[in-house]
């Protein structure tokens, strides 16, 4: 597994050891942390522990990436520079991770001649598609760098899989949110940034006029569309990209104050807490909701968690850990 030490890799990792699973991971610690694996490590057996091996390396080194495919049956690739605005202002380093280390996976995992190759794609994929729910064949134009970059890496393993015969499953993941996701750090997704900045009274900003929506998709559901994915047996299913997401719409100030209720109970400087708006935030899209139909039909995908289950648990591990 590539980004191991990052939000959804270190969720995975901790899901494949309580299996009994033995997880080779890969990571730079670009955007993972170290202390995720004292986190997982406190939550699983000696035993269980026992079976990870961790191989600090950068998946634009072909030879690291090599080394993690030594010997795998399966690879979740989920190592890649995320964030919109990241790409915007640095769009080589966005291309070298998301691009030029997505080739290098494939081509090692290829010759290591894996099972299956999953990999995390994006729903910036659709674009400006104006259509919704987002269907999977149906996308338009990129809007930033980034979206470009995980367009071409559906490209690449759409080729791979007709090319040389690699099984390849992408995993289009709208707005992952959950326990070890980093609060800190420009590029913070939004709900760890705004439940960070709620608990210490500090000011919460949202880009627009707070109507903009998003399909917010806890990681229970995005861990249980990797096992899926790697397991599926049916050859339709099989090199092809699924949505992973709820399918349910919320807006960011539902959002905020979904968040801002949760919190209340135990900090009640938050009873009279607003929001401040700023301008739109360039390269996002205005509103995103997944049609998960596909991924039910052909992965047997069934979300377990809505927005407010999800919050609920993220929102107690937070104020545990703040």
């Amino acid at each position: 597994m590539t980004g191991v030490a990052g939000f959804i890799g270190s969720n995975l990792l901790e899901t494949l050891l309580r299996l009994d699973q033995r997880v080779v991971g890969l990571d730079n610690f670009a955007t993972g942390h170290r202390h995720n694996f004292d986190l997982v490590r406190a939550l699983v057996t000696p035993e269980q522990w026992s079976r990870f091996t961790f191989i600090e390396g950068d998946i634009r080194k072909l030879d690291d990436c090599r080394s993690a495919c030594a010997g795998a049956d399966y690879v979740l690739h989920q190592a890649a520079l995320g964030s919109v605005p990241r790409s915007l202002e640095d769009p080589i380093t966005t291309n070298e991770s998301n691009i030029d280390g997505f080739l290098n996976m494939l081509v090692a995992a290829r010759d290591a001649q894996v099972k299956r190759f999953v990999y995390a794609a994006s729903s910036s994929t659709y674009g400006d598609h104006p259509d919704l729910p987002k269907i999977e064949d149906r996308i338009g134009n990129p809007l930033s760098p980034y979206a470009v970059t995980k367009l071409v890496n559906e490209l690449y393993a759409r080729v791979f899989a007709r090319s040389y015969g690699f099984k390849t499953i992408g995993l289009r993941y709208f707005n992952i949110f959950g326990p070890r996701q980093d609060p800190n750090g420009a590029y913070a997704a939004v709900v760890p940034k705004w439940t960070a900045a709620m608990i210490k009274g500090e000011p919460v900003w949202i880009n627009g006029d707070g109507e903009t929506s998003r399909d917010f998709c806890y990681i229970a559901n995005a861990v249980q569309a990797n096992l899926l994915a790697a397991t599926a047996e049916t050859p339709e299913a099989l090199d092809q990209v699924y949505n992973v997401a709820v399918g349910e719409r919320t807006t960011l100030n539902e959002l905020f104050e979904n968040i801002r209720e949760l919190l209340l109970p135990r900090h009640p400087h938050l009873a009279e807490f607003k929001p401040n708006y700023r301008d739109f935030r360039q390269g996002d899209v205005r509103h995103s909701l997944a049609d998960v139909g596909k991924a039910r039909s052909l992965l047997s995908y069934e979300p377990s968690h809505r927005i407010h289950e999800g919050l609920d648990e993220s929102i107690a591990w937070y104020v545990a850990n703040a």
